[in-house]
């Protein structure tokens, strides 16, 4: 997830740009096979120019070109990519499409290739986003101005209840809704903790006592019903970008873990790790953040504008929190088997701890 990678460039940029020097354009875009395919599509002539890769985003690697006086952006798997990296590829073009026309802001995806032997995998072409990155640096403009952050605030909740109200079946996307959603997160969630346990060196198991109850207390307390929708899966401010002249969202990006789902749950992603007077655990994904609205604020501001039941969102704020701390401590689990930085993997845990102590004032 993409929440993992940020925080674990936080304090460790040298560690990052040597990471992405090591990432060769070589052998991942086949120029000629590229220009071949995109011939047959219609999409320009000639040769590709302006080649680069470019930063940021999550594992899947991103390539910007011009070819006849227009911007392309290509999204492909990175080089050693999963078993179900095609499918993932395609699965995010799948939204790409089914947003086009609606108010949701996104990339618009001009192509995709389903023909793994063009340059060995999956992969779609988009347009180019003008925006920035929040957590990655503020223009001047919205660095100097506390007002301006807290509107982008609320644009990040914005973003979310236009996607919220799509309506998923009227879109191509009704094959994937589960009515079983919300009934197997606690179970999906708890088996992956338990997988944790073939890092034989792993002992953060006993720090994390708290997960038991806070996972007993999620089955007794779920929600019997629930109105499915478009989820992004992991949307919190390293994932979208705003518009350089003004406060509002340039695009919703990386779209690798959208589903059909409880979109309640996207909100509560964003809350789970968002900075509080009472908490100082959380780090700020954006600096400077005086001006960001509080996360009482930003319910309000969600609640304001959805069609959407939030008599019981605790429950979803407090699954939020049990997710993160099992995703985050994967890397924790990982580092104490040599298998990832033994920093991240420490400050991962911190961060672990804190979410589990969130989770339980919630529930109290």
């Amino acid at each position: 997830m993409a929440i993992q990678r940020y925080l674990a460039s936080i304090g460790s940029e040298a560690d990052l740009e040597s990471a992405m020097s090591e990432i060769s354009q070589d052998g991942l875009v086949d120029i000629k096979a590229l220009c071949a395919w995109m011939d047959a599509q219609g999409l320009g002539t000639g040769s590709l120019e302006n080649v680069r890769q470019l930063g940021g985003g999550s594992q899947n690697l991103l390539f910007r070109f011009d070819r006849s006086n227009r911007s392309y952006v290509l999204r492909r798997p990175p080089r050693y990519t999963v078993a179900d990296g095609n499918k993932t590829m395609l699965k995010e073009a799948r939204f790409l499409v089914a947003l086009a026309g609606t108010d949701v802001p996104h990339p618009a995806l001009i192509a995709k290739c389903d023909d793994i032997s063009i340059l060995g995998t999956a992969f779609y072409l988009m347009e180019p986003v003008v925006g920035f990155n929040a957590t990655v640096g503020l223009p001047p403009m919205h660095a100097g101005d506390a007002q301006l952050r807290r509107r982008m605030g609320f644009a990040l909740v914005d973003g979310l209840t236009q996607l919220g109200e799509v309506n998923h079946r009227a879109v191509g996307l009704g094959d994937l809704e589960r009515e079983d959603f919300l009934a197997r997160q606690v179970a999906r969630w708890n088996g992956q903790l338990e997988g944790y346990g073939r890092y034989s060196r792993w002992q953060g198991r006993a720090d994390l006592t708290g997960l038991d109850y806070i996972a007993r207390w999620l089955e007794d307390h779920r929600p019997l019903m629930f109105s499915p929708g478009i989820m992004h899966g992991d949307y919190h401010l390293a994932n979208v970008m705003y518009r350089t002249d003004a406060t509002e969202l340039a695009a919703i990006i990386d779209w690798e873990m959208a589903t059909i789902g409880d979109p309640l749950l996207d909100l509560a992603w964003v809350l789970a790790m968002w900075p509080t007077e009472d908490d100082p655990s959380m780090e700020p994904l954006v600096t400077p953040w005086e001006g960001f609205p509080s996360a009482e604020e930003l319910i309000a501001h969600y609640a304001a504008q959805t069609s959407r039941d939030l008599a019981h969102f605790t429950w979803y704020r407090v699954l939020a929190c049990y997710k993160m701390a099992i995703v985050l401590e994967g890397t924790s689990a990982r580092a104490s088997d040599g298998k990832a930085s033994r920093e991240v993997g420490e400050r991962f845990h911190r961060i672990v701890i804190g979410l589990i102590a969130r989770a339980s004032r919630l529930i109290e």
